[in-house]
């Protein structure tokens, strides 16, 4: 590359076209992002699913979290496989004893809420007053984030009554217990006896 091979012609100019040169500018690539991202959150707005579909999807997927944890009780990471399965499939309430069922109406409330661009859902009990998020629905697709751990099946008393003590008495005496002689240690054991 001598200065004789490079042609006379001052000019840095490509060939390339106009949108060529628009999608290699940062500029460029900044608007291409931002009409990206803008036409995702249109599709999430238009898509996002309404508070009547998040509830009845929502029981749905909680009566199926309620049939398999029937049996055998499953960890969280048994609720998250299942999660996923309980977006393509339905429950069948017949399997569930009707006592459970019961039960859960009682003492568990579904409530959900469409946002801007999502839904959510929330069960609400005695042990989540404030409400638990069971279920988040975008793009049209509901996803259950439920645990077993969540719903409320039994209720029973937290303590035996406000009248007991906290520390109970120790009925008797304890026995006197040998612990041998206590070892006569003076000041400078460590340092041997000055005496010495």
């Amino acid at each position: 590359m001598y200065q004789a091979d490079i042609d006379n012609n001052t000019n840095y100019k490509t060939k390339e076209s106009f949108t060529q040169e628009f999608t290699r500018s940062c500029l460029g690539r900044i608007l291409i992002f931002g009409v990206i991202v803008l036409v995702g959150m249109l599709i999430a707005y238009f898509t996002a699913p309404t508070e009547d579909d998040m509830n009845e999807e929502m029981s749905d997927n909680l009566m199926q979290c309620l049939e398999v944890n029937d049996g055998v009780k499953g960890d969280v990471v048994d609720d998250v496989v299942h999660n996923l399965t309980f977006i393509f499939t339905t429950a069948d309430t017949t399997v569930i004893p009707e006592d459970v069922l019961q039960t859960y109406h009682k003492y568990n409330r579904l409530v959900s809420y469409r946002h801007t661009f999502y839904s959510t859902s929330y069960i609400h009990n005695n042990m989540h007053p404030e409400g638990t998020r069971v279920g988040v629905g975008i793009f049209g697709l509901i996803i259950p984030t439920a645990y077993f751990g969540d719903i409320l099946l039994e209720v029973g008393p937290i303590h035996k009554g406000y009248e007991q003590k906290l520390n109970q008495q120790v009925i008797g005496q304890p026995e006197e217990l040998d612990l041998g002689k206590t070892p006569e240690i003076t000041e400078f054991h460590y340092k041997r006896n000055p005496e010495d």
